[in-house]
C-alpha cells in the first residue's frame, strides 16, 4: 500500500515536470531542449519505479520478520498454557490416588466399627442377662435373711436406720471437738502472733535508739526556719537525703532518724552548715547536701588512710583504701563494721607472728575480709565472693584474696593465713557485747523495703522511715502520671504485704513533683 502511493507521488511529479518542460519547450521553440526534458523525465520516471520496488520489497521483509516475532510469542504462550494443564493433570491425578486411599481407608474403619458395635451389643446382652441373674440372687437373699432374722426387710431397714443415726450422731460429736481442739489451738497460735509482734515492735523502738542521731540548735526559733512554710524545707531535706527529721517538743534539739549511718552524717552537717549560714530554702538545701556528699567521700578516703598507716599496711589500692574508709559508716550485726576489721587485723597479725607467718600478710587479709559487706549497690553474691573479688580486681595476692573469699567457707581454703582470719573473725564478732542481731536484722528489713520501690518502673529515690512503718518514694514526674502514681503506691503496698515479714503496718507514700526552672539574664 506505501510503495503505491510512492510510486503515484512520484509519477505525478514526473508528469508536472513534463508539463513545465513542455511549456518552457513551446515558449522557447527548441525541440533539442525537449527532447533532454523528456529523457530526464524518463530517467526520474525510471528511478522514481526502482525506488518504490525497493521500498516495497522492504516493508515485505518488515511485514515477514513481525509475524515470525509474533508466531514465536504465541508458540511459547500456548507451549505455557500446555505445561499449565500438564501439571494441573497430575494434581487432579495424585487428589483422585489420595480420595481413593482415603475411601479405602474409610471402608476399612468402618468395617471396624461394624465389628465393634456387633461386641458391644453382645456385652451389653450380657450384661442384662447376669443383671437378671444378680437380681433374683437379691431377692432369694432378702427372703432368707427375713427367715433367719425373724423379720420383714422394712423393719430391719428402720432398725438398720435408727443403729446409723446413733453412729452419725457419734461421729458428728467427735467432729465437733476435733474442731474445738483445732480452734483453741489455733487461738493459742494467734496468740502467740499477736506475742510475737509485740516482741517485735519493741525490739524495734529498742534499735531505733541506734538509728537516730540528736542535732541540737541554739534556739526553738530555728525549728521554725527548719521546717520552712508549709513545711518545704523539711521535706527538701527528707528528700535530698533520706533522713527523716524530727521535730518535737524536746527543748534546743531536733532528731535525725535513719538506718544508714552515712545517710545520718550527710543530714546533720547539711543542716549544720545551713543553720550557721541562715539562708534555708529548697535550692540552698539541694546546693549544700550535694557540697557535704563530697566532703563525706573525701573523709572517707582520709579515714581508710589513717587506718593502713596505724596498721601498718602499704601499698594498698586507692579504691581498697576507700571502701575500707565506708567500714566506718557500717555495720555488722550492731558491731561497727571498722573497729571489727582492725580488731580482727591486729589479732591476725598477733596469730601469725606466733606461728612464724608473715604478720604484714595477715593484718592485710584480717581488714580486707569483709569488703565484700559495703557495696555501692545491692548484690545477691556472698559478701566473702564479693570481697574477695573485689582484691583480685586491685591486684591483691592470692594468699589474702583466698583469705577473704575462705573465712565463711565459701571456697576451699588453700593458705595457712586463711583459717587464721576465720579464727580471728569469730574471736572478735563472739565477744561479749559486740553484736546485736536485732539491729542488723532491723537494718536489712528496712533495706529491703527500699530495695523493693526500686523493682518498679519510674522511681527516683526511695527512703524507709518511721522505722521501717512508712516507705516514702519519689519518682519522675515525666515517666509517671498522678493516676500512674496512684497505682504504684498500691502496686508496692501489696508486693511487700506478700514478699515480706513485719510487724504492724508499712505506709506507702508516692511523692510526684513537678518544678519548672528558668533563668533571668
Amino acid at each position: 500500500m506505501d510503495s503505491n502511493i510512492v510510486f503515484l507521488i512520484i509519477a505525478l511529479i514526473g508528469i508536472a515536470l513534463g508539463f513545465l518542460i513542455s511549456k518552457f519547450l513551446e515558449k522557447n521553440n527548441s525541440s533539442k531542449v525537449v527532447e533532454n526534458a523528456r529523457r530526464e523525465a524518463e530517467t526520474i520516471l525510471k528511478d522514481a519505479r526502482n525506488e518504490g520496488e525497493s521500498i516495497k520489497k522492504d516493508k515485505i521483509l518488515q511485514a515477514k520478520e513481525k509475524f515470525i516475532e509474533l508466531k514465536s510469542e504465541h508458540e511459547k504462550v500456548i507451549l505455557g498454557r500446555d505445561k499449565k494443564m500438564a501439571e494441573t493433570e497430575k494434581r487432579i491425578r495424585d487428589k483422585e490416588s489420595q480420595v481413593s486411599n482415603e475411601l479405602s481407608k474409610n471402608s476399612k474403619l468402618n468395617k471396624r466399627v461394624e465389628d465393634k458395635l456387633k461386641d458391644y451389643t453382645h456385652r451389653v446382652e450380657y450384661l442384662e442377662k447376669k443383671q437378671e441373674q444378680i437380681d433374683k440372687l437379691h431377692d432369694r437373699k432378702i427372703q432368707q435373711l427375713e427367715i433367719i432374722s425373724g423379720l420383714p426387710a422394712e423393719e430391719a431397714k428402720a432398725q438398720l436406720v435408727e443403729s446409723l443415726k446413733e453412729k452419725a450422731k457419734a461421729d458428728a460429736m467427735a467432729m465437733i471437738q476435733d474442731s474445738i481442739e483445732e480452734a483453741k489451738l489455733t487461738a493459742q497460735q494467734e496468740a502467740k502472733k499477736i506475742i510475737i509482734n509485740s516482741i517485735q515492735r519493741i525490739g524495734t523502738e529498742e534499735a531505733i535508739e541506734n538509728c537516730v542521731s540528736v542535732f541540737n540548735l541554739e534556739s526553738d526559733d530555728v525549728k521554725g526556719r527548719i521546717i520552712g512554710r508549709e513545711g518545704r524545707n523539711i521535706r527538701a531535706i527528707e528528700a535530698a537525703t533520706g533522713v527523716e527529721i524530727i521535730v518535737d517538743d524536746t527543748p534546743e534539739a531536733i532528731i535525725l532518724s535513719c538506718f544508714d549511718p552515712v545517710r545520718r552524717e550527710i543530714a546533720r552537717l547539711s543542716l549544720h552548715r545551713l543553720v550557721t549560714d541562715g539562708r534555708i530554702h529548697p535550692a540552698r538545701i539541694e546546693e549544700v547536701v550535694a557540697k557535704t556528699k563530697k566532703q563525706i567521700d573525701e573523709e572517707i578516703a582520709d579515714i581508710g588512710k589513717r587506718t593502713i598507716i596505724d596498721l601498718g599496711i602499704h601499698g594498698l589500692h586507692p579504691e581498697l583504701i576507700k571502701i575500707v574508709g565506708r567500714m566506718k559508716y557500717r555495720s555488722s550485726y550492731g558491731q561497727n563494721l571498722l573497729q571489727h576489721s582492725r580488731e580482727v587485723a591486729k589479732l591476725c597479725g598477733v596469730m601469725a607472728s606466733e606461728l612464724g607467718l608473715n604478720p604484714k600478710v595477715a593484718k592485710r587479709a584480717g581488714l580486707l575480709h569483709d569488703i565484700g559487706k559495703v557495696p555501692e549497690t545491692e548484690t545477691e553474691l556472698p559478701h566473702a565472693i564479693l570481697g574477695m573479688q573485689w582484691a583480685e580486681k586491685y591486684g591483691e595476692k592470692p594468699d589474702v584474696c583466698n583469705a577473704i573469699g575462705a573465712h565463711h567457707d565459701e571456697i576451699e581454703m588453700k593458705s595457712l593465713i586463711s583459717p587464721i582470719v576465720q579464727v580471728c573473725d569469730a574471736i572478735s564478732g563472739a565477744r561479749p557485747g559486740a553484736r546485736r542481731q536485732i539491729v542488723d536484722s532491723y537494718i536489712q528489713r528496712l533495706k529491703d523495703l527500699e530495695n523493693i520501690a526500686f523493682g518498679f518502673s519510674g522511681v527516683k529515690k526511695a527512703y524507709a522511715i518511721q522505722a521501717g512503718r512508712e516507705l516514702r518514694v519519689i519518682v519522675e514526674s515525666e515517666k509517671v502520671n498522678d493516676d500512674k502514681a496512684a497505682n504504684l503506691s498500691f502496686e508496692i503496698s501489696q508486693k511487700i504485704q506478700t514478699d515480706m515479714t513485719y510487724p504492724g503496718q508499712v505506709k506507702v507514700t508516692v511523692i510526684r513533683e513537678t518544678r519548672a526552672v528558668n533563668i533571668a539574664k
